[in-house]
């Protein structure tokens, strides 16, 4: 076999593994978060999940938030710029909060704080409220705000796991 003839075998067993990379890629990307037969979405590990009404809607990871804009303010305890992105913008990613009403509840809760705290959509949805996730020093989420409920460390939510939205 000449030279020429083994490089472009060479490039064509390459091209062949590069296009069944893509491929599997492809595959797990359109099962990570389609439907299962029960109408419920498949979460990737890690995700946080959300719930309407009891239902499973859909689920994040932290690193699908980038793509938000960030907000950011000062907490009045240690003077410390907490930065990160709006509650109401991550559940606009995932759920029409045209239908939400401002009494609806919303629950975020840590099962390994066992912690959790509840919030009024019209609280939520004002911007100067601040009710925004932060990464902590480990990479996960915590829920923080200026609300006087939820402004001091000891009242955050650290590694938040779950969020259910009730429509009254």
């Amino acid at each position: 076999m000449s030279q020429g003839k083994r490089i472009t075998l060479a490039v064509l067993i390459i091209f062949v593994i590069a296009g069944g990379i893509m491929a599997v890629e492809m595959i797990r990307r359109q099962t990570q978060q389609t439907p299962t037969a029960a109408g419920s979405p498949t979460l990737a590990p890690g995700s946080i999940p959300i719930y309407r009404d009891g239902a499973l809607v859909n689920g994040f990871t932290p690193e699908a938030l980038q793509a938000l804009e960030e907000a950011s303010f000062v907490d009045a305890e240690e003077g410390k710029t907490q930065q990160g992105w709006l509650l109401r913008d991550v559940l606009a990613l995932y759920l029409d909060t045209t239908s939400l009403k401002p009494e609806t509840q919303i629950t975020v809760s840590s099962s390994s704080r066992k912690k959790s705290v509840d919030l009024t959509w019209a609280e939520v949805a004002e911007p100067q409220n601040h009710v925004q996730f932060d990464l902590s020093g480990r990479g996960t989420l915590k829920l923080v705000s200026v609300l006087e409920r939820l402004d001091t460390r000891d009242e955050w939510v650290q590694d938040v796991d779950k969020i259910e939205v009730r429509t009254p």
